[in-house]
């Protein structure tokens, strides 16, 4: 051997020497420095351990959810030294190549040194066979690999030495594990009451309404917030919004009105008026007020929505909070209050007129009485029910949640219209919040709902005793014709339920929901620039720590929208405002169009008029069935989501004066097809229409009543299988109800036709 060969080979081993001494030494570095990040972290005069007990996930460094961590396809290195390696040593044989990595990885003490440097078993594994896979496949190594391989293939070094080389490569296809303590911190979210400086610079006294529905407490508030300079009202609904916007111009108080989908200004040069009603996810936590009002505290602990309440707690910057909502509420604002040193004054309330609990169920429709509300918890029962009712001669009123807000208070106005015939009502817990409705009686069709947790999981369970109490609480309405309300069930069995919720004391609430912020992301994605925004979220709310005085929301419906359009491309920006649009993901054509959207945009083509009413077929018919009024629905919220959309990106949605122009007509036409609701159902096919009323974005399958609820399974109709009925209810496409009234129709169809004239006159 040459002696430059010889002086190369020198060099080449002292440099895989003090390669294999600097990973090895760069171990206890790395646990020193997330100890002493940890250390500093728990003794942070910030920190809300002195107020409550910080839970275990806060208390040490997070343990990711590795099964998060995709690794990057690796990318060979362009300055490999071609064969320098083989010139010096000799070219590697494979199959003994394979019995060393093969021996490098069942090595107990490489698996602890892998662990120490964020590796666990699941991504070692992971890391091995990229690491394998190189080795056998490359053509040529880098000189120091190849030499240390072969050394070790000819017993002259250990199978140790791999380990410096092994790590070099999992980084490279893991890149976070090297950013791990940057990414713990971005994702620490345990003072969040530290995120708005603004807040913090000034003392704020906070005066919590607390009552129960119908007590008048967010009367009180928004009495202070109309005297005020200036203010802010924040609620949960559009609703709610519009109505304080149209009480507060109509005292002579100048107030603007802002929501997802609209913004109106009343000042005629577009100047920004000093009281604002607002939707509670659009409130500004940087404007100055002098008092704001933030209704229907109680939802902070939502599990979808409640980071909206907890951002408008801490972060709006007004000298006055007035906070609404129930008294299970109130010791845990104060503890919140506490975390940012501001002290809190409570008025209560009592309900302004008695409601009680009937004696007995309504049980059959042939009972009701106007003023009575029946309450769903699927829109496949209220389109059942609400044609039952038709069929014993009496118009209802129709109110669920994907009708348009102007369809609500139309069919509101109908039920409370003294002079209308009209004095039923059959709805969803729509009716809980944001409408003035005259009822007298609530009636539950049933005691159990869907609900998602906060994992995002679905299930059905019987409803809460805050959300009976909200529901209930409708009845005998102050103000209304009835003095006093009146709650039932419409089965017997469901009666000794819902008495026993009634009686018991609502849950204190304990917690408030957080959500990562479009900053936070971008910091992650900063270190993470080859993962996708579901792939971004995941990571983390693996890696978020909270005390136990927060939760992080429920990101199922972001990351179902990051999905969708993860193949178009946007920056992260984009993306992310993308996928915080409020769409119903259960209709088809809303996502469809969600995702024509996203294209259109990437491609920087304005979204014009023209292009929308093609997408849409405007002008849509007027509804001739169930489908039919289904779809118009999603076609309203498709110009919804385009008005929300405009309000983010301006030059890409540029028409809103004619998109709201034909929401509104769409509207119209909706209301149309609410009014004559029970002749759209029975013009829908049988077999189609069951169909049409499972998929429709309502509620799915119907729930089971509640505990004693009848497991009698329904009668079959003429000529139909039991096992098709059974299935058909089972999967939620029919409810018992719904097909013990197409049994009666398949009867009538069955038996010899009857003259038209004389049903006319009977239903005259």
């Amino acid at each position: 051997m040459s002696v430059n060969r010889c002086m190369h080979l020198f060099r080449l081993r002292r440099r895989m020497s003090a390669l294999t001494l600097s990973s090895t030494g760069a171990l206890p570095d790395s646990r020193v420095c997330y100890g002493s990040t940890l250390r500093s972290n728990q003794h942070s005069p910030n920190s809300l351990s002195c107020i409550r007990g910080i839970s275990s996930n806060s208390s040490s460094s997070t343990t990711p959810d590795t099964s998060l961590f995709v690794p990057l396809a690796f990318k060979a290195d362009g300055s490999v030294e071609g064969s320098v390696g083989a010139e010096l040593t000799q070219p590697l044989d494979k199959s003994e190549l394979l019995k060393v990595l093969n021996r490098f990885y069942k090595r107990k003490e490489m698996q602890k040194l892998a662990a120490d440097q964020g590796l666990d078993a699941r991504l070692f594994h992971q890391a091995f066979i990229s690491f394998r896979k190189y080795v056998l496949e490359m053509n040529a190594l880098g000189a120091a690999l190849h030499i240390i391989l072969n050394d070790i293939c000819c017993g002259a070094g250990h199978i140790d030495d791999i380990f410096p080389y092994f790590m070099l490569h999992a980084k490279q296809i893991f890149p976070m594990l090297d950013c791990m303590d940057d990414l713990r911190k971005i994702s620490d979210l345990r003072v969040p009451a530290n995120w708005y400086p603004e807040a913090r610079a000034i003392q704020r006294k906070v005066i919590f309404h607390a009552g129960p529905t119908n007590s008048g407490k967010t009367y009180q508030a928004i009495q202070r917030y109309l005297t005020a300079k200036s203010g802010v009202y924040c609620g949960p609904l559009k609703l709610l919004a519009h109505e304080i916007f149209e009480k507060t111009n109509g005292m002579g108080v100048m107030c603007d009105l802002v929501t997802g989908e609209d913004r109106t200004f009343m000042d005629p040069e577009g100047r920004p008026a000093g009281h604002v009603a607002c939707t509670i996810e659009m409130c500004s936590v940087n404007t100055p007020y002098e008092v704001a009002v933030i209704d229907e505290i109680q939802m902070i602990r939502d599990t979808s929505r409640g980071w909206a309440w907890t951002r408008a707690l801490l972060g709006l910057c007004a000298e006055e909070i007035h906070v609404c909502g129930e008294p299970a509420a109130i010791e845990f604002v104060r503890e919140l209050m506490y975390t940012t040193g501001e002290e809190m004054e409570v008025h209560t309330y009592k309900r302004l007129t008695p409601f009680s609990i009937s004696d007995s169920a309504l049980e059959s429709l042939d009972n009701l009485r106007p003023g009575d509300c029946i309450v769903c918890f699927s829109k496949n029962d209220i389109y059942s029910i609400s044609r039952q009712i038709e069929v014993r001669g009496l118009e209802c009123a129709v109110i669920y949640g994907s009708l348009p807000p102007g369809t609500k208070l139309s069919q509101a106005k109908k039920f409370n219209d003294p002079e209308d015939p009209c004095k039923i009502l059959v709805a969803t817990d729509a009716i809980g919040m944001g409408l003035n409705l005259s009822i007298r009686r609530i009636i539950f069709n049933s005691l159990v709902k869907p609900n998602v947790n906060e994992k995002g999981e679905k299930h059905m369970e019987t409803i809460s005793t805050s959300q009976a109490l909200q529901i209930a609480g409708r009845a005998g309405r102050f103000s209304s014709k009835f003095t006093e309300g009146e709650v039932t069930t419409m089965h017997r069995d469901d009666l000794v339920v819902l008495k026993d919720i009634l009686s018991r004391a609502v849950e204190p609430i304990q917690t408030a929901g957080l959500h990562p912020t479009a900053e936070q992301i971008e910091m992650f994605a900063y270190h993470l620039p080859d993962a996708t925004l579901s792939n971004l979220i995941d990571i983390f709310v693996s890696l978020s720590r909270v005390d136990g005085m927060y939760f992080v929301c429920n990101i199922d419906d972001f990351k179902f929208l990051a999905d969708m359009i993860q193949h178009i491309p946007l920056n992260l920006r984009s993306r992310y405002v993308f996928c915080t649009a409020p769409i119903n993901k259960k209709q088809p054509f809303v996502c469809t169009s969600f995702l024509k959207f996203a294209r259109q945009f990437s491609r920087e083509e304005p979204l014009t008029f023209d292009w929308v009413c093609r997408h849409i077929s405007w002008p849509l018919p007027a509804p001739k069935n169930i489908k039919d009024l289904v779809h118009l629905e999603a076609a309203h919220d498709v110009l919804d989501l385009y008005l929300w959309l405009s309000y983010r990106f301006m030059d890409m949605f540029p028409d809103t004066a004619g998109v709201r122009e034909i929401q509104h007509v769409l509207d119209d036409t909706i209301q149309q097809g609410v009014r004559n609701i029970t002749r759209l159902i029975r013009a829908t096919d049988p077999a189609a229409g069951a169909a049409a009323l499972g998929r429709g974005g309502g509620g799915g399958a119907a729930p089971p009543r509640g505990r004693g609820a009848s497991n009698r399974a329904p009668r079959l109709g003429v000529g139909q299988s039991s096992s098709l009925a059974s299935r058909l209810v089972k999967d939620g496409l029919l409810t018992p109800d719904l097909l013990r009234q197409l049994q009666s129709e398949w009867s009538q169809e069955a038996a010899p036709p009857r003259p038209e004239g004389p049903r006319k006159n009977k239903k005259k």
